[in-house]
């Protein structure tokens, strides 16, 4: 690339440069003639007050040495009558020219040129003077100037291509280090970044990469917590069948062991089915359940395990539907986990409390209890396995179902004195504020500026 861009600014500045060289250097040649010519006419206009004084051709003669042109032995007056003074190089047949145009002209002459002034002495007397200009005068300087032109020409050919390849420096060194950081993610190295560089397309194309490979990095993650939580979501059917299982051993005539046993079996195989089906679901396919309908459901189960340990249990439901962008069999396992915990940490006769808050861009679970609490809720969430208080594998079951929807998982301090757990689905995109819309045209502005 930065050979590629030196060609183009050679090319470009060359053909830009030779543009003005070449006219400018004849230019300086036309000017470098005139300039001698006009010289020349200078010196042949003083011999003209002299021809209308005196036609002795001692004093002519003594006119003509005292110019310079004359001096120097190029200058020669041809009289109306009589030889030539002064050193003469034009030829009869250009004298007689100009006696017979009477105007000035220029005719070639060996190694220069003559300036032929013809001065009318009467109407019918002539005299012609004549100017010899060598050839080094006419191009007097003409080379120098030249000279310095190619140089300036060659000089901005420079700069142009030393521009050029800083340019390429910065476009081919942004694009080497996003070429090095693609690599590298693809050999495994999920912690390559790329610093932004060069032109505004390769720093989007770099802000572009850090963001995919953040999301690479989170799907991994999900994936790695999904593998976690089969276990947890296999544990309850599995521990049903073991124990159905261990009593068919001991009573293998006992029916209603055998039930037991072929309902917890059914459960474990549609749980298998849920959790192959939500692994085949394709990403873009957005799925929705009634929230408000998957709490009313699960909480006759959970409400009747807290009548049998003596727990008070408030659940407040809005009576509608309330829509969330998350499967059912997602948001059941989610219900479950937060609820499991509490039955799971803290004692018997505990109270507890749900609540389905329905919100203008999202829909709140909030699972409170009047146990211990959570002595630090942030490592709480960044543990993501059981401890103290209710935490535990819910926790973690709980925040992947609010973040696949943009949402968030909180912990707080419930009104029954005990730990609060918010689980917050957005179910809607909130518009961004005028300030937040604004400040992407102030950076736009700013980068432009540093540009």
């Amino acid at each position: 690339m930065r050979g590629a861009l030196a060609r183009i600014a050679t090319a470009v500045t060359a053909m830009v440069a030779l543009s003005f060289v070449v006219p400018l250097g004849l230019l300086v040649g036309q000017m470098a003639h005139d300039r001698a010519l006009s010289a020349a006419a200078q010196q042949a206009a003083s011999l003209e007050p002299v021809l209308t004084v005196t036609a002795a051709p001692a004093s002519l003669a003594d006119a003509v040495g005292s110019t310079p042109a004359g001096a120097a032995g190029r200058l020669a007056l041809h009289p109306a009558q009589g030889p030539a003074i002064g050193s003469a190089h034009a030829s009869d047949a250009d004298v007689g020219r100009a006696r017979a145009l009477r105007r000035a002209f220029t005719a070639a002459a060996a190694g220069g040129t003559v300036l032929l002034t013809p001065a009318l002495l009467d109407s019918d007397r002539v005299a012609v003077i004549e100017v010899y200009v060598p050839d080094a005068e006419l191009n007097r300087g003409v080379a120098r100037s030249r000279t310095i032109l190619g140089l300036v020409a060659v000089a901005l050919v420079l700069v142009s291509v030393a521009m050029a390849d800083r340019l390429a420096v910065r476009v081919v060194k942004a694009a080497d280090g996003l070429a090095n950081a693609v690599t590298r993610v693809g050999d495994g190295d999920l912690e390559a970044r790329v610093a932004p560089g060069g032109p505004p397309e390769l720093r989007a194309a770099g802000t572009a990469f850090n963001r995919m490979a953040d999301r690479l990095v989170r799907l991994l993650e999900a994936e790695r917590e999904s593998a976690a939580d089969l276990s947890h979501r296999l544990r309850t059917p599995l521990t049903a069948l073991r124990v159905n299982l261990n009593g068919l051993a001991a009573n293998p005539a006992d029916p209603a062991r055998m039930a037991h046993s072929q309902d917890a079996l059914s459960r474990l195989e549609e749980t298998v089915d849920e959790i192959i089906a939500t692994a085949r679901r394709p990403a873009a396919e957005r799925p929705s359940c009634d929230a408000a309908a998957v709490v009313r459901r699960r909480m006759e189960f959970w409400s009747a395990l807290a009548a049998d340990q003596g727990r008070d249990c408030e659940v407040l439901v809005p009576d509608g539907a309330v829509r969330v962008p998350v499967g059912e069999d997602e948001l059941v396992a989610a219900v479950d986990a937060l609820l499991g915990n509490v039955f799971r940490h803290t004692r018997q006769r505990t109270a507890l409390s749900v609540t389905l808050h329905q919100g203008r861009y999202s829909t709140g679970l909030l699972v409170g209890d009047a146990g211990p609490g959570i002595p630090d809720a942030e490592a709480a969430l960044r543990r993501g396995a059981s401890g103290t208080g209710s935490t535990g594998l819910g926790l973690d079951i709980a925040r992947r179902l609010a973040e696949s929807t943009g949402g968030s998982l909180k912990i707080g301090e419930a009104a029954l004195g005990g730990a609060q757990i918010e689980l917050w689905l957005r179910t809607e995109s909130r518009p961004p504020s005028r300030r937040a819309a604004r400040r992407p045209r102030r950076r736009a502005r700013k980068q432009r500026a540093r540009e």
